[in-house]
């Protein structure tokens, strides 16, 4: 019994230093999974993230102005088509006015007012055979 029992306590520090290796090399073998980060590579990361938020910002800075732009054009697109309509309006005006001067009762009032008289007998003229039609002439 006492050969057994300082056995016991002989294989007590055999067992508890395999057990201390076993999981100090399963250690070693889960943290080679993860990449080890120094003082370098944490410096590359911070390097990196300001680039991206610098880049980040550029973006955001691009998307504005052309933004910006846009809602410049729109307001001179709507200040365009607003004057185009006055236009059409003024060009309509104009033909009306027109259609109303050449109309067959201002041209006769015109020419009343200029001394102009109606003529009783019409004549036509023949331009093919270069013959005048018959008919008296007569002017009032």
């Amino acid at each position: 019994m006492a050969l057994t029992s300082a056995l016991r306590q002989s294989r007590q520090p055999v067992i508890a230093r395999s057990r201390a290796i076993v999981a100090e090399k399963s250690a070693e073998v889960i943290l080679k999974l993860v990449p080890e980060v120094s003082g370098t590579t944490r410096a590359t990361h911070k390097f990196f993230a300001k680039f991206l938020s610098l880049i980040a910002a550029l973006g955001f800075l691009v998307l504005l102005t052309v933004n910006i732009l846009l809602a410049e054009d729109a307001f001179t697109l709507s200040r365009l088509k607003a004057e185009a309509k006055a236009v059409a309006d003024e060009r309509e005006a104009i033909g009306r006015e027109m259609d109303t001067l050449s109309s067959p009762a201002a041209l006769a009032d015109a020419a009343s007012k200029l001394g102009m008289k109606h003529s009783e007998s019409p004549v036509f003229l023949n331009l093919a055979p270069s013959e005048v039609a018959p008919g008296p002439v007569t002017n009032g």
